[in-house]
């Protein structure tokens, strides 16, 4: 149950910010939809193909995509008020890569993957729907030249298999996982931490 909350606050997350970004691009409703769907359980549907969950459970239970398509359908028509919650919006996507993150790992060693495979496929589930979300509007993905987004997601789904790893129970690995990747990516906001980039040589 716990896991299943957790997913969806962080396809609601997701979806929200996937969507105002196809509304920045000026997309039609139809538009705004796929971005936000896409954001939203892209990561997901990444997931179980990685795990061999087939089909992917965000396209077999109503709940993930109805939830990402009616958040998509609200920012739509009340994008204008939802634009001054700039700060809130960036907050919620934090923590929606943080669930995404710890309840991938989480799903991972559920199914009986490696310590190292459920590490990247949380980290995968987080940065899959950001990703897709940057192609489909034509950007070179967020997390290739700014931002910290992939670390703490990875941090994330580390946190959780130590959890698993030390006898803890998945709750609080998932609980742990969440707090440890949404703090340190909203640390790294606020405090504009980046990876350091090439050197231009003229």
């Amino acid at each position: 149950m716990l896991l299943t909350v957790l997913e969806l606050i962080g396809v609601v997350a997701f979806a929200a910010s996937g969507a105002m970004v196809g509304v920045t691009k000026r997309l039609d409703l139809f538009g705004v939809c796929l971005i936000g769907v896409f954001t939203a359980i892209g990561g997901g549907v990444l997931r179980d193909v990685l795990l061999g969950i087939t089909p992917p459970t965000s396209l077999t239970t109503w709940k993930y995509f109805t939830t990402a398509l009616v958040t998509s359908v609200v920012v739509f028509f009340a994008h204008a008020a939802i634009r001054k919650l700039r700060r809130e919006i960036l907050v919620l996507d934090a923590l929606g890569m943080g669930l995404f993150a710890s309840s991938g790992a989480t799903i991972a060693l559920d199914v009986g993957a490696s310590n190292q495979a459920a590490m990247l496929i949380g980290a995968t589930a987080a940065i899959g729907g950001g990703v897709l979300r940057d192609i489909l509007v034509n950007e070179v993905p967020l997390l290739l030249h700014r931002d910290l987004y992939a670390i703490p997601a990875l941090i994330g789904s580390s946190v959780v298999v130590a959890c698993a790893a030390a006898g803890l129970g998945s709750n609080v690995g998932l609980v742990i996982g969440t707090v440890s990747a949404s703090v340190l990516r909203v640390l790294a906001l606020w405090r504009k931490w980046n990876l350091p980039g090439p050197r231009v040589v003229d």
